[in-house]
């Protein structure tokens, strides 16, 4: 199976390319390789390469930056989604699109099923919002893959934020009001090309198990680096309300993500924190 995958220069893409099934012939593109906001650009590769699948691994993540940016967010996060989306539609390919728990406001306190309608409350969340709406748009059998708090020993993320500071003996506030769930960028990976080769479509939410806040998150990469001697252990990590920590979009205060349809597809995730395990072994290797 011939499967396109955008954003290889990405940490989600690196991730797809390195758990990529051995059936599957794969056609990685990076943004110099392809700018996916060109609509042209699109139907010509697709045209040469006539790929069965096209993954969509790329997008604008810059969630502060969103809202000073909100055109540059939503031709990424919008306008090149419809561009692929349309564009596989045209040569009879599937499209599969990585979402976010940012199209929903946080104001639930039980996880979001993939049904629950979206209301995303900053410029991040809407434009990701918009890419799901002509994702579906463009054909019923598209598979839109949602996922939180994605990190992994490649790339910018909180994770690697939290040890860059540690080992320059700083000692992070981290904000204790905002819960979800991490995810490693190796277990979505895994999942999104499960759901693909059993042909999965619609809307799937895909993150690993348990529930954290931020500030939990960071003191369990605290732990698990003093535990392999990435830093020091006199540093610490302090808690914070998200009022003491303000930021140029508002987050989600509980976006933990319901799963239960898709691990009953394609089975359950490990626990977050075993995958920070992993994903700090690949960090200390």
């Amino acid at each position: 199976m011939r499967v396109l995958v955008t954003g290889t220069d990405g940490q989600l893409g690196q991730a797809l390319v390195k758990t990529k099934p051995q059936d599957i012939d794969l056609l990685p593109v990076d943004r110099r390789q392809l700018d996916i906001t060109d609509g042209r650009a699109i139907e010509l590769v697709l045209a040469r390469e006539r790929p069965q699948i096209i993954i969509n691994a790329a997008a604008y993540t810059a969630v502060d930056k969103a809202e000073a940016e909100p055109a540059l967010a939503f031709a990424v996060n919008r306008d090149a989604v419809g561009h692929l989306a349309h564009a596989a539609a045209e040569i009879g390919a599937r499209f599969v699109h990585v979402s976010t728990d940012f199209v929903f406001d946080g104001t639930s306190s039980q996880p979001y099923p993939a049904r629950h309608p979206t209301a995303p409350i900053g410029v991040y969340g809407h434009s990701k919002a918009a890419g799901e709406d002509l994702a579906r748009a463009a054909s019923p059998d598209n598979l839109i893959v949602r996922t939180s708090w994605v990190y992994g020993a490649t790339g910018r993320n909180f994770m690697i934020t939290m040890l860059d500071l540690m080992r320059a003996q700083k000692s992070p506030r981290v904000v204790a009001d905002q819960v979800g769930t991490p995810t490693h960028a190796l277990s979505l990976a895994r999942a999104i090309w499960s759901l693909t080769v059993q042909w999965a479509s619609g809307v799937h939410h895909w993150s690993d198990a348990g529930v954290a806040s931020w500030y939990d998150f960071a003191v369990a990469i605290r732990e698990e680096a003093i535990a392999r001697e990435l830093v020091a252990p006199q540093v610490t990590v302090t808690p914070v309300t998200t009022a003491d920590f303000p930021t140029a979009a508002a987050r989600p205060k509980f976006s933990v993500l319901d799963k239960t349809e898709t691990w009953s597809l394609i089975g359950p995730a490990a626990h977050w924190r075993e995958e920070l395990r992993l994903a700090l072994d690949e960090v200390e290797r």
